[in-house]
């Protein structure tokens, strides 16, 4: 940014998203936040923050799913066990849920890789649509990158979340989404091929894309996914003496490395 642009905001902040006028009122998006939107459920509201849209009925019901179903209360996975050890520790709530969240872009789990998910998937629509196959783009992409996310699953076989997804989206009629059908058939591809099984991050991303979730939304409205599973972790390892979450002796820390570090 120029300084000319630098100045000309000194003192000035010109936004789009909303203000709140004390003692009056709370324009949100355009819309008074008390008046218009004060009938909204919370998740609905998180929805229109991101992207100004209400969701219908049967989108709100599916997106909600997305966090029900990856809601595990296991400290010993995901970022469950940074809060649960955050709780040993005796942090605050805050604290502790932050330090969980942020660790939720991994590589191999959570925000990243269902935001290459759902890019893959956008992509993908646009080469069939210019006469590519699935199996022609499906072999180009895993030979320019090695792996294609949502497929395939760390430290087990199979998705248990994947089947009950999918019957709920048969459910609510938001089975025939292009993105959707992308996804599948990727899944039935590499099953021959690679005898790889499809994970939720598949499944969801592909759902996102056909409800017109860019990636960077879909980053946004999936970052609070895992708090659900994340709060009882905090709450067992508080309620047990402190330090206590898998503690280890030093003689139990096996290390065959000959490196030495300089410092």
């Amino acid at each position: 940014m120029k300084i000319d642009e630098l100045l000309s905001r000194e003192s000035l902040l010109k936004t789009k998203m909303g203000k709140a006028f004390l003692c009056d009122r709370v324009v949100f998006r355009g819309k008074d936040l008390h008046n218009e939107l004060g009938e909204l459920d919370w998740f609905s509201l998180y929805f229109f923050s991101i992207t100004g849209r209400i969701l219908n009925a049967n989108e709100l019901k599916l997106m909600n799913y997305f966090w029900v179903s990856t809601s595990y209360p296991d400290p010993s996975i995901w970022p469950n066990h940074i809060c649960a050890l955050a709780g040993s520790a005796r942090s605050t709530p805050s604290l502790s849920l932050m330090a969980g969240m942020s660790v939720s872009e991994a590589s191999i789990y959570g925000r990243r890789p269902e935001r290459k998910a759902i890019d893959f998937f956008y992509r993908a629509g646009k080469a069939l649509e210019s006469g590519s196959t699935i199996e022609m783009y499906v072999d180009e992409q895993l030979a320019l990158k090695k792996i294609i996310y949502g497929y395939g699953r760390p430290l087990a076989r199979i998705d248990e979340r994947v089947p009950h997804t999918l019957k709920l989206v048969e459910e609510l009629g938001l089975s025939k989404g292009k993105h959707l059908t992308i996804a599948l058939d990727v899944y039935r591809y590499l099953k021959a091929t690679k005898g790889l099984s499809m994970n939720i991050a598949a499944i969801d991303a592909a759902l996102a894309a056909d409800v017109g979730l860019t990636p960077e939304e879909y980053q946004l409205f999936m970052s609070p996914c895992f708090i659900a599973g994340m709060v009882p972790c905090y709450l067992d390892a508080k309620e047990k003496p402190e330090g206590g979450f898998f503690p280890i002796k030093c003689s139990s820390i096996i290390g065959e490395t000959k490196v030495r570090r300089s410092w």
